[in-house]
């Protein structure tokens, strides 16, 4: 099992905040925090076969341009042999694997991961459907706001924005639950705005940081 992300004081620090937003409001407030919203083995190999493959035809094309001699089963060996070296060493350093990633495709994993995320805390079956969700994934320095119908239809997106890009900037700096306990706050402020808390709220989902 995975050691935490952060540490249990941390993770107070969070609990309180998303406990004080939720004093003014009637809507409800999920974190999630991931490592990665993806293992990307199989997109990091598609892209390093395809680099491997391009390679091996411009070098193809200089030993044939060049007149040298390589006999057709040492180039074909050669190639297999890249092509296992650059398997084996993403298999093996895990780590790496998101560097072989174009940066649209990592967002869109994340984000995809954001809404799956969103369903399985079930933010979506609030009563009102004012329900937030702040999320962060650490591997593909992305942050998004997804915020339930009733609220979504409110608020600008202008607005979750902001947050978005406050909380980016936090993570980059190292002080993640700096940037969760800014971005509690602002969307605390939104929510209070179109929807204060009345006197016989409950609060229906947990406040806490979910780690994934």
């Amino acid at each position: 099992m995975a050691e935490p992300i952060l540490d249990p004081q941390a993770h107070e620090r969070v609990t309180a905040a998303i406990g004080a937003a939720e004093e003014r409001t009637s809507g409800e407030i999920v974190c999630v925090l991931a490592r990665s919203s993806d293992d990307y083995f199989f997109p990091a190999a598609f892209f390093l076969t395809v680099g491997a493959m391009i390679t091996s035809l411009l070098v193809g094309l200089w030993i044939d341009q060049t007149w040298h001699t390589l006999s057709f089963w040492h180039f074909v060996a050669a190639q297999i042999g890249a092509g296992i070296s650059l398997l084996a060493l993403i298999w093996f350093r895990p780590a790496l694997r998101i560097q072989f990633v174009p940066r649209r495709l990592r967002y869109v994993r994340a984000h995809r991961n954001a809404v799956t995320q969103f369903m399985a805390t079930n933010i979506h079956v609030t009563e009102n459907r004012t329900g937030v969700l702040i999320f962060v994934s650490l591997a593909e320095r992305y942050a998004e706001v997804v915020a339930d119908q009733a609220i979504n239809s409110k608020v600008p997106q202008e607005s979750w924005n902001a947050i978005v890009a406050h909380l980016v900037a936090h993570a980059a700096r190292g002080e993640i639950v700096e940037g969760f306990e800014h971005a509690i706050a602002e969307a605390g402020a939104l929510l209070a705005a179109e929807f204060p808390r009345s006197g016989d709220d409950s609060n229906e989902l947990e406040d806490r940081l979910v780690e994934i």
